[in-house]
């Protein structure tokens, strides 16, 4: 039977010497979770450990995008639809919607994720000259800005490529264009691959799993595997389990719980649950721009996990309230 194994993640200090750096960063483990498919938990220490699972876990991360993944990174969301559950038709030009994702670096993002396809649950697939005519525009006009191009389709990243942007954000994980891995493998253009059970046209109707945790784990790794063999080295990969995409709330909490297992993949992990459904239920947040203090809870869970990049709407509230965070952890040294 197969392990899996979740450090439990700590930053305090003293450091034990038979800790391990967590991902290369400052948070650190000296014993993990080993989960297993019979259902099965126990405790292990790390130095328990196989030599390449202890590996994987601690190695640090590349940079990515000349972004150091040692340290969180923010994402600020750039949606240039008319019909995202939350920011849909905030602009009515590629003009208006370069100048909201300048306003969003000023206030602390460090790279902007740019889409031009709805992919809420229930919404249907945009034509490819539309997203791209949807979002070209605004990757050129951010000239000079870190960028990802969040789409599921070749034509479309290939245009957002051309245009400026560095990343591929596929929220289907390379399963909808059977093109994309082999584009971004033969470019060497760094990947975002995140689970989705389904597409968004169906992907709430009923979502189930053996095991949600093992088995989003099982499809990322298929996944890296997959793309690796193509060509493109583990090194630009990210991966996002998909909180939302087919995702019970129950389903949704159990990866939050989780998320450090992900570190068994040796890539930086980024999350996304920003205003999504499940904080508007258990926040009472109808509105979802009134979700921004459960999404930047959710949003430091993950960090303080070890989540390397964090994709958000909220970007100086983030900022701000990251900044906190990491002054309390530290303890500061400042006396004013």
């Amino acid at each position: 039977m197969r392990d899996y194994y979740r450090p439990l993640v700590r930053s305090d200090n003293p450091r034990p010497d038979d800790a391990l750096p967590l991902a290369g960063g400052p948070r650190w483990f000296s014993h993990v979770i080993r989960h297993r498919r019979d259902g099965s938990l126990a405790r292990l220490a790390a130095a328990e450990l196989p030599e390449e699972v202890r590996a994987r876990l601690s190695a640090p991360r590349p940079s990515l995008l000349g972004l150091p993944m040692d340290r969180p990174q923010i994402m600020g969301i750039l949606n240039v639809t008319p019909d995202s559950f939350s920011d849909g038709g905030s602009d009515r030009s590629a003009a208006e919607a370069a100048l909201r994702g300048r306003r969003m670096m000023s206030e602390g993002a460090d790279l902007l994720d740019i889409g031009g396809e709805s992919t809420r649950p229930g919404a249907q697939e945009v034509a490819v000259g539309e997203e791209i005519g949807r979002t070209e525009p605004v990757i050129r006009a951010l000239a000079g800005v870190p960028i990802s191009i969040d789409t599921r389709k070749t034509r479309v990243a290939r245009a957002g490529i051309r245009a400026g942007a560095a990343l591929v954000n596929d929220v289907s994980g390379l399963t909808f264009d059977p093109e994309l891995a082999a584009f971004c493998a033969d470019h060497g253009i760094p990947v975002c691959i995140m689970h989705s059970l389904g597409g968004p046209e169906t992907m709430q109707d009923d979502p189930r799993y053996d095991d949600v945790l093992l088995d989003v784990y099982d499809f990322l790794e298929a996944q890296i595997a997959m793309i690796e063999a193509l060509g493109l080295s583990r090194d630009k990969i990210v991966v996002d389990p998909g909180i939302g995409f087919g995702k019970t709330q129950a389903h949704n909490l159990a990866l939050l719980n989780g998320l450090a297992l992900f570190h068994g993949l040796g890539c930086p992990i980024l999350l996304g649950a920003s205003r999504k459904g499940f904080i508007g239920r258990l926040g009472e947040a109808p509105d979802p721009k009134d979700r921004a203090p459960g999404s930047i809870a959710v949003a430091l869970a993950g960090i303080s996990q070890g989540a390397q990049i964090v994709r958000v709407h909220d970007v100086a509230a983030t900022r701000q309230a990251l900044a906190l965070w990491q002054a309390v952890e530290q303890g500061g040294s400042d006396d004013t």
